[in-house]
């Protein structure tokens, strides 16, 4: 059994981003731990887990049966989810593993802006441990650094939620709910871009169209450069999920 660790922040992270890694590395026999910033229980961006504020999109904007399932298996079932340490208490050394997932609402800024976050994040490419990243969380590892004055993605390739997806989700809402999906100005992908060897080295993979799902992983996307493996977005979970418990090894750390 491998023990991977899962940060996330107190509130607005993306359930199924969450919820579908944490399924699968429990169906593979792993352990997840989670940390937030004081420890205190995490909890997801609502919007993204009821629709409620959504509008007529909702059913194309929120997390599908499946994402909304395995996050309240998680929130319900998992007492590591309900009892998680802080971020202060990360020890790269304690783990085999990290998972960083996204979402874009306000609360996530918390978790992308920590030093204390980025500076863990950092020893995890540091001692060359599998590190996965879905949409935002792509953004967390672009602001990480072991070297000074180089992200950890410096001379990887890389995926991340598309400037095209990102500015199409904030027009198709702009009127009713503001910036809700621009989590800063820059977007996610340029942001990125910036952080990397080569801009090249960002691969926006084909447009979505639909969602994965435990029976459907061709339909999601996922770049592997070494034992870093990046994602787009809700859309890409299962496929993510799958490769990355593939990756994990023998486990060379217990807690």
């Amino acid at each position: 059994m491998a023990t991977l660790l899962m940060p996330l922040p107190d509130s607005d992270f993306d359930p199924t981003e969450s919820g579908v890694p944490w399924r699968t590395m429990r169906n593979h026999g792993h352990r997840v731990v989670f940390a937030t910033p004081s420890g205190r229980t995490a909890r997801a961006d609502p919007k993204m887990v009821t629709g409620e504020g959504l509008g007529i999109l909702s059913p194309l904007l929120k997390a599908d049966a499946n994402g909304r399932s395995a996050y309240l298996e998680m929130e319900q079932s998992d007492a590591g989810f309900r009892r998680p340490i802080s971020y202060g208490e990360i020890r790269a050394a304690d783990f085999d593993a990290l998972i960083l997932t996204g979402g874009h609402a306000p609360g996530m800024r918390v978790y992308l802006g920590s030093g204390v976050l980025q500076s863990a994040v950092g020893d995890f490419f540091a001692q060359k441990k599998p590190v996965g990243a879905i949409c935002h969380g792509v953004l967390l590892a672009a602001r990480s650094s072991f070297h000074p004055g180089k992200s950890v993605l410096y001379g990887k390739k890389t995926t991340a939620l598309t400037k095209q997806m990102e500015l199409i989700a904030w027009r198709l809402t702009r009127l009713y709910l503001g910036d809700y999906y621009r989590t800063y100005p820059t977007t996610v992908e340029d942001e990125v871009r910036s952080a990397l060897a080569r801009p090249e080295d960002f691969i926006t993979g084909p447009l979505p169209v639909r969602r994965d799902s435990a029976a459907r992983l061709g339909v999601g996307f996922t770049v592997r450069d070494g034992e870093y493996l990046s994602a787009r977005w809700p859309g890409d979970a299962h496929r993510f999920a799958t490769e990355f418990a593939a990756m994990i090894g023998r486990p060379r750390h217990s807690r």
